[in-house]
């Protein structure tokens, strides 16, 4: 019998390496051919032209110094992205730090996480359409505004605007921040918090000077979570944004549903192009392998 123990790492990663390239690969590979590929109103032609790339920023040049549509929709989606990103972390640091150093009891700390993923329980849609009757113009927000006589009409900006799709964004991706940055703060040493408090550090210095800087690997993975999920959400911007805001994902959607494979394809290639540099740069930033 050949004892070949050099080939035993191979066999234990083949499942997962081909679940990986089944899923992700594959599927990726198709939708770069398919980008190349022609279309009219009626079929899609496998030929390959670079059209699609070129109708994504055609008039780009020429309307400079004014912004093309593309570039604006980028903006806008960007846009979103940094507010939410910024709120999340906020948020989720706040909770995080909360729950690593202010809870001592381990009960309370697993009562209390379970109750910040209450709203997993429900899907995306659900959650979503309950920020409607809480936010319009007859909701019950302008209701309390106008009895307490903050306002004198209702605001018609609480819903279907910028404000409502980073609020339904935040309250939806808010705990994919949460997790990681928890997570990072619970492998934190406490005698390096002691050292730093005996070593006469303010608890703002020894927050920037030793916890911050010790949770960069799970802020890094929180924020590749959340930057990536905004970045091609669709439904959240149409929902809560009725209809009238713009953003890459919701282009992709427009163009699938009219059958634009090919455009729409080329559309979510330059998407993961500009995804994986902002994420190239996280990891430039921060070493993410010590959280993994």
């Amino acid at each position: 019998m050949i004892n070949t123990p050099g080939i035993r790492p191979y066999l234990q990663a083949a499942p997962l390496a081909l679940v990986f390239a089944l899923f992700f690969l594959i599927p990726l590979a198709l939708t770069v051919v398919v980008s190349f590929w022609d279309y009219n109103e009626y079929e899609i032609i496998p030929d390959f032209t670079g059209q699609n790339y070129v109708e994504i920023f055609e008039g780009c040049v020429d309307s400079l110094p004014d912004l093309c549509v593309t570039l604006k929709t980028y903006l806008s989606t960007l846009k979103f992205c940094f507010l939410v990103w910024a709120i999340t972390l906020l948020t989720g640091f706040t909770v995080a730090y909360f729950l690593a150093f202010h809870v001592r009891s381990l009960g309370m700390q697993i009562v209390l996480f379970l109750i910040c993923t209450i709203p997993f329980w429900t899907s995306n849609v659900i959650r979503m359409i309950s920020w409607i009757p809480l936010l319009g113009r007859n909701g019950l927000v302008n209701d309390a505004l106008l009895a307490l006589g903050l306002v004198d009409e209702p605001q018609e900006w609480l819903l279907f605007s910028d404000f409502s799709v980073v609020l339904a964004f935040v309250h939806l991706y808010t705990l994919f921040m949460i997790v990681p940055i928890f997570n990072s703060m619970m492998r934190i040493d406490r005698a390096l918090l002691e050292a730093a408090y005996d070593a006469g550090a303010s608890g703002f210095q020894t927050l920037v000077e030793v916890v911050i800087p010790l949770c960069k690997p799970g802020i890094a993975i929180g924020s590749i979570f959340v930057v990536t999920i905004v970045m091609g959400d669709f439904v959240t911007i149409g929902v809560m944004g009725g209809q009238q805001i713009a953003s890459i994902g919701k282009v992709i959607q427009v163009e699938m549903s009219y059958l634009q494979f090919p455009a729409a394809a080329a559309n979510a290639v330059i998407l993961l192009a500009v995804v994986l540099m902002i994420i190239y740069g996280l990891t430039r930033i921060v070493d993410i392998r010590k959280e993994l």
